[in-house]
């Protein structure tokens, strides 16, 4: 439910272009890029909780996401 907010989408929507950009296949960027940003969501929960988190949280959040892979 927290990513349940405007401009989670937006997220992901720029996770999976910045993959597909790199050359990825688009059934690898999708799944690769939904899990991050997944994971990046679930990082931010950790950190600002599930009521409170912006899909801002969840961008400052990736690089913490990525680099747990």
């Amino acid at each position: 439910p927290g990513m349940a907010t405007g401009g989670c989408g937006d997220v992901l929507t720029g996770v999976l272009l910045a993959l597909l950009a790199q050359g990825y296949e688009a059934e690898t960027a999708t799944r690769l890029g939904a899990y991050v940003h997944g994971l990046a969501g679930d990082v931010a929960r950790s950190k600002c909780g599930v009521m409170g988190m912006t899909a801002g949280d969840v961008v400052a959040c990736l690089p913490e996401a990525w680099s747990s892979l």
